[in-house]
């Protein structure tokens, strides 16, 4: 009897979210879905922000250029959010 032996393939072939959520959809055809809540700079982002993305570290990475954020599909495989000291961001100052 032959076992199909499938192989993981953890590079990222999508992204959306959602309210509370984002999700990334990996090429072996899992998705890794989080909460918004543990990357402030995404939380905080607009929309556009949010959509304006790209694979990097060949194809293990998530790049927002605009928000200066990097996600790798390790990191959030494991369940990892952002470090605290990433996490506080300084609001704008009012005038």
């Amino acid at each position: 009897m032959g076992i199909l032996a499938l192989t993981a393939d953890e590079r990222v072939s999508d992204v959306k979210f959602t309210k509370d959520t984002l999700s990334v959809a990996l090429r072996d055809g899992r998705t890794i879905t989080v909460p918004l809540a543990w990357y402030p700079r995404l939380y905080n982002a607009t929309a556009a922000e949010r959509k304006n993305w790209h694979v990097a570290g060949g194809g293990y990475g998530i790049h927002w250029p605009g928000i200066d954020e990097d996600l790798s599909t390790e990191g959030l495989l494991r369940g990892a959010p952002a470090p605290r000291e990433a996490a506080v961001i300084p609001k704008k100052k009012q005038r």
